[in-house]
């Protein structure tokens, strides 16, 4: 399902990504790493790196015709941080979960409500699909912790997680709680 939201200063549709959109994303997420230094390490082939094998949809948002944002649903998987966290915690199988990564907002389009619009549809597909959505993020990265929590996210605890041989990186790991509230139905109407 696509919404088309009408926003103070312009117009950002939220929809499915499909792969003739990857080249748009590529750009963003040149800027994003360009400002954010995200991701941590710019991948050999961008493209790939944003078609995770795990993934269970993705979406492009659109800020007046121009892809500005990104966002994927995976699979849970043994190999994530924050599954087998809310595994122990609440007793439900990592197959039960899903993680909503690869989140970005060209730096150019930050301010319209681009990144919750993203994580709304990410949480509505993950509970429409019957799995509880979770994510991660570099403790180092304050400005999306920020994001996921003003969206309402919890933070289930910050954990180790090795990337590469050598390097064991620092994680938040949390979960979505109540529907996110920031985006009212008020504010979304469905496109089709």
């Amino acid at each position: 399902m696509c919404f088309d939201v009408r926003m103070k200063r312009g117009n950002v549709l939220i929809r499915h990504r499909d792969t003739s959109d990857l080249d748009a994303c590529v750009r963003a997420l040149a800027e994003v790493h360009k400002r954010d230094q995200y991701p941590m390490r710019w991948p050999a082939d961008p493209a790939e790196w944003l078609s995770i094998p795990a993934m269970l949809e993705g979406w492009v948002a659109e800020l007046d015709g121009r892809v500005v944002g990104h966002v994927v649903l995976c699979a849970g998987k043994p190999g994530d941080a924050t599954p087998p966290v809310w595994q122990e915690r609440t007793g439900t199988p990592i197959e039960d979960t899903a993680v909503v990564s690869r989140l970005f907002v060209d730096p150019a389009a930050r301010g319209y409500g681009v990144g919750a619009l993203l994580m709304t549809e990410a949480v509505r597909e993950s509970r429409a699909r019957g799995l509880q959505p979770l994510l991660e993020v570099l403790s180092s990265d304050v400005a999306a912790t920020a994001l996921y929590e003003r969206l309402g996210w919890e933070l289930l605890g910050t954990v180790e997680q090795q990337w590469h041989p050598g390097e064991t990186v620092l994680v938040r790991c949390y979960a979505a709680g109540d529907p996110v509230a920031s985006v009212g139905a008020e504010s979304s109407v469905p496109t089709s």
